[in-house]
């Protein structure tokens, strides 16, 4: 499934929640990933957020669609790097 996770994370916390999400998505752009999961690696992914994230100052959405091939993108300026999951 075609994941997309976006997230306001405290300044203190950002780094190792950025470190987290390359391990399994791709970097779009600022607070933005976005990734093919299975569930498991989502079950993961946010198992491994929820014990660094404070939920008092934290906030990470996660969009998830079943089917990638209704996914349309439109990139709008140009983008300043490449995807990564590379931090």
């Amino acid at each position: 499934m075609y994941v997309l996770g976006v997230y306001d994370i405290n300044v203190k916390r950002v780094a190792k929640v950025k470190k987290i999400f390359s391990r399994y998505m791709f970097w779009m752009q600022n607070s933005t990933f976005e990734g093919n999961l299975t569930k498991v690696q989502l079950r993961e992914l946010q198992r491994e957020l929820n014990s660094v994230v404070n939920p008092n100052e934290d906030h990470i959405i996660f969009y998830v669609i079943r089917n990638e091939d209704v996914v349309t993108k439109t990139i709008i300026g140009e983008r300043h790097s490449e995807p990564s999951n590379i931090l």
